[in-house]
């Protein structure tokens, strides 16, 4: 058994398909390149078999990607397989996960397939896999609710087949901690070959305990765990990454194992997933919220001044959280932009650098001081934009107390392929008046169900953020913004949404395409 946990980041892919937090190809490089740069074991990229798109992605980061093992799922079938090994072949590391269910409501429901069945197709994909890549991961799906003498027998033919991990998912995120400890160290001890293999803990949110589970699969014999940043995913989500690492790291004292993440990229890698999907984190949450290590309750603000460990078991700087707010100006150059960038966890490209760069310096001029969550801003601004096929080429609003003159918005923009149309809108309120002028230029009706502005830093000139979510006739989407400008970062945020589904329907229809 290994002396510490690998994890396994499905962010791209089981993350990435839930509703609402879907991403372009550029979204999912830029994030594979922050998933590296946190030092995880594997990266599942996606489901090659799902469309041309996805395939492409993941040849995309298998291409990219140097430290880590880049994976691909894929259903036990030959198509899968194949797809899955022809899209990391580029890999420096490549996995192929496959997987079949194993409990009776799937058996008898889903694939409609007997016991012996099921342990067939498992081998035939894991011999098929194993032509394209040594590293075969198995699992199988609904393992929690699947009888333990049959998991037992199913896995055992994996390992026989040549499986090097064993994934155990609780699909649906129904087991306790107590019950998945039992079931791994009967795995880890019965299992014939199981001191060959990585036993791996995949568990769903659906009742609030996928991080516990995970930490009772390590205590159980698990070595892998499968998790996600902000914890995304199908329903309820995945195991939060950042909390099952921050757990085992400061923890070490009773788990006795920890990660190799590198933890003070993950505030830097939580802000930039939560821009890229427009998906804001909630104050509250743990490790990576804003309130995480806020302290407004005088009882603890005295005792933080006194000492921090009062009331706080972890510091801000190990998860990437700065505590120094240093001020820059119109003075600054690039190297110290790049250097405050890099401490609040941001790895920038000569590109980005210089891109980040002429947005900072016509901040800088305009608000004469730009403190770190201004830097911020721009960074995520970066890393959103430029992802689909419409942008805002310019915007003028009027509005004021006069009964008898509706509030007016002027809105061009411009799209990809050239041309610019513009629109006149005249509403009850003037941002209505600018939603609505962007969903008649792009025709996409929408309704809104939250909007919000919210200050990235203080004074007059802050920088303001936008979130806005809408719905249309089958999805929610949500939308993010920055400007100084308040009005000018809403329509961002709105037009942010319209290029989100339009990124969606593209994905849709080159799906229904391949089937």
């Amino acid at each position: 058994m290994t002396d510490r946990v690998k994890i396994f980041d499905t962010t791209l892919r089981d993350g990435e398909q839930a509703p609402g937090f879907s991403m372009s190809a550029g979204q999912k490089l830029a994030m594979a390149e922050a998933l590296e740069g946190l030092r995880v074991d594997v990266i599942e990229a996606g489901f090659a078999a799902a469309s041309p798109g996805d395939f492409e992605g993941i040849k995309a980061i298998a291409e990219m990607v140097t430290e880590a093992t880049v994976c691909s799922l894929a259903r036990c079938n030959e198509g899968d397989i194949r797809a899955s090994g022809e899209a990391i072949k580029p890999a420096r590391s490549g996995r192929i996960h496959t997987f079949i269910a194993t409990s009776p409501l799937h058996r008898e429901f889903k694939l409609k397939m007997d016991k012996d069945e099921i342990v067939r197709r498992a081998i035939a994909a894991i011999e098929l896999a194993r032509q394209y890549t040594d590293d075969v991961e198995f699992s199988c799906e609904d393992a929690i609710r699947t009888e333990r003498d049959y998991l037992k027998r199913v896995v055992e033919a994996a390992i026989q087949a040549g499986a090097s991990t064993i994934n155990i998912p609780d699909t649906v995120g129904y087991t306790t901690p107590e019950e998945i400890t039992d079931l791994f160290q009967f795995l880890t001890t019965e299992v014939e070959g199981a001191d060959d293999v990585i036993f791996s803990a995949h568990c769903h949110d659906d009742l609030g305990l996928a991080v516990a589970n995970s930490l009772a699969a390590v205590r159980g014999g698990a070595r892998q765990v499968e998790c996600a940043l902000n914890g995304i995913g199908e329903r309820a989500g995945n195991c939060a990454m950042e909390e099952v690492v921050m757990a085992l790291r400061t923890r070490r004292d009773f788990f006795g194992i920890d990660t190799r993440v590198r933890t003070e990229g993950i505030y830097g890698a939580s802000k930039l997933l939560a821009a890229i999907t427009g998906n804001a984190v909630p104050r509250n949450k743990a490790i990576v919220g804003k309130n995480a290590f806020a302290h407004e309750s005088g009882i603890h603000q005295h005792g933080v001044l006194a000492n921090r460990e009062t009331y706080e078991i972890m510091k801000p700087e190990h998860v990437g959280v700065s505590t120094d707010n240093l001020v820059l100006g119109k003075h600054s150059g690039r190297a110290a932009l790049k250097n405050r960038a890099e401490k609040l966890g941001f790895t920038l490209s000569d590109n980005q650098l210089q891109s980040i760069f002429v947005a900072f310096k016509e901040l800088a001029d305009a608000k004469k001081e730009v403190f770190d969550s201004d830097i911020e801003a721009l960074v995520l601004g970066e890393a959103v934009g430029s992802v689909g096929p419409w942008e805002i080429e310019s915007l003028y609003v009027s509005a004021g107390s006069d009964e008898h003159r509706m509030p007016k918005a002027t809105v061009a923009l411009k799209h990809k392929d050239g041309r610019t149309q513009t629109h006149v809108s005249e509403m009850a309120g003037p941002m209505n008046a600018v939603f609505d002028a962007i969903s008649r230029i792009t025709d996409t009706p929408m309704t809104l169900e939250h909007y919000a502005v919210t200050s990235v830093s203080g004074g007059e000139d802050a920088m303001a953020e936008a979130t806005v979510r809408v719905a249309t006739e089958f999805e929610t989407y949500q939308g993010r913004g920055a400007s100084t400008d308040t009005v000018l970062a809403s329509a961002r945020a709105y037009l942010d949404v319209i290029n989100r589904v339009e990124r969606r329907t593209v994905r849709q229809a080159s799906i229904a395409a391949q089937h």
